[in-house]
């Protein structure tokens, strides 16, 4: 038995069973690389769903973990620590917020946020202000798996199992202003939103849309809350995301590449929206941990001595062009699009854009797919022209491949449960 099938048969045996997982095991990495069991280098484009941003055997993550780790690893909140307000200074001031809390994860961010938004409606209501406690959600959004956040997700998947989830969550057609202003009123208290989606297809809002979403806002009292957790930190070369569209939330959250591979969440805010906080009302035992805050430090210092962002940037846009060069020559690619290193490419089957992940696994390109038939791309930022003419190859020839094997062809649209074309 291989030490992989050991390795499965333990899960099999002790593991709750929360993901289907492919039958590669993952023992180390390098720079945009992982390496399996068996010493073979896979080019990895999903960089832990957009978690190890600077890549792998990163030195200055390393060093920050070493060094830190030598000193003082976690530390009660009840105390000061001499990290976090280094982290804090650095990322209010790249997010342009006034405060930030400090959690764990990225559905605990977002959870924070709900959270923060009831209690300032609250607020304002005591100040004799009309405003109520529901919130506006997109259709196609994911925003973790709390019980919170988990009732402003959008799938059924995620939320229909463990009905009845939180109440006060409607759903929004994605960039459609008329359905916004619809189900817009002094009852809401926040608008949620991603302003480029990422589970749901790397789907960036419409200028209209986010800006009437933040007239509306103002109009009440309301508050936009901006959930950054992929799209944001550098990803779409630019710190968030909304900053794009020049429009400002009040309140944002961080998480996936913020610390490197150590888990941590951050949800920040303006001094308004913070004052519906007092001592007592939130908390976390290992939020904000000197570790963690060490190592966010040092990655956020890293992107803006190496000028990543200008990087990511450029990297995205031939990324994206080489794409649409494919799409010419495979009509299966139906469109291309994405910001920086966060990139969909959108195929015309479900069954393909499966096949087209196990296929790219088999010739060591990582990818995935979400909402069904959006192949994504979320490769660490240090990403090179080189890495994007691999992965495009590899793509051509599994594209290649399938259109000139009709059998092929026809089990991955039985699979879909239809025909594809191409």
């Amino acid at each position: 038995m291989t030490k992989l099938e050991q390795i499965q048969a333990a899960e099999a045996r002790l593991l709750i069973h929360t993901y289907d997982r492919f039958p590669v095991l993952f023992v180390a990495g390098e720079d945009v690389h992982l390496i399996d069991e068996n010493g073979d280098r896979y080019l990895d484009l999903l960089s832990g769903i957009g978690v190890n941003a600077l890549g792998y055997r990163c030195k200055v993550i390393e060093e920050a973990i070493a060094r830190q780790s030598c000193t003082l690893i976690n530390a009660s909140n009840y105390y000061f620590n001499d990290k976090m307000a280094d982290l804090a200074e650095r990322v209010t001031r790249l997010t342009g917020m006034d405060r930030v809390y400090f959690s764990n994860s990225g559905t605990e961010a977002v959870e924070a946020a709900l959270k923060l938004a009831r209690a300032h409606a609250g607020v304002l209501r005591e100040e004799g202000r009309q405003i109520g406690t529901k919130f506006l959600v997109l259709e196609q959004s994911f925003h973790g798996r709390t019980f919170g956040s988990i009732s402003a997700t959008h799938k059924e998947k995620y939320r229909l199992p463990f009905a009845p989830v939180v109440p006060g969550f409607e759903f929004v057609k994605f960039n459609d202003v008329a359905d916004l202003r619809a189900k817009f009123s002094n009852e809401v208290c926040a608008i949620l939103l991603e302003a480029i989606q990422g589970e749901g297809g790397v789907r960036p809002l419409t200028q209209e849309f986010f800006a009437e979403a933040r007239a509306l806002a103002d109009s009440t009292g309301a508050l936009v809350i901006a959930d950054e957790i992929q799209a944001g930190l550098g990803r779409t070369g630019k710190w968030c995301s909304y900053q794009h569209f020049g429009i400002q939330p009040d309140i944002t959250t961080l998480a996936k590449p913020l610390a490197g591979g150590i888990p941590m969440g951050a949800t920040l805010c303006t001094n308004e929206v913070a004052r519906a906080f007092h001592a007592g009302m939130h908390g976390t035992t290992f939020g904000g941990g000197p570790l963690a805050c060490a190592v966010a430090t040092a990655v956020i210092d890293y992107i803006e001595k190496e000028n990543l962002l200008a990087h990511v940037a450029e990297i995205g846009g031939y990324f994206q062009a080489q794409l649409r060069s494919l799409a010419e020559r495979h009509s299966y690619i139906v469109d291309v699009r994405g910001a920086g290193l966060m990139i969909a490419a959108e195929l015309n089957s479900a069954g393909l854009a499966k096949h087209a992940v196990t296929e790219m696994l088999k010739r060591r390109v990582i990818i995935n797919c979400t909402s069904d038939t959006a192949l994504r791309f979320l490769p660490p930022y240090i990403f090179e022209r080189a890495h994007v003419d691999t992965t495009i190859a590899a793509l051509d020839e599994v594209f290649t491949e399938y259109a000139a094997a009709p059998a092929v062809a026809e089990t991955v649209a039985h699979s879909a449960g239809g025909k594809t074309h191409g």
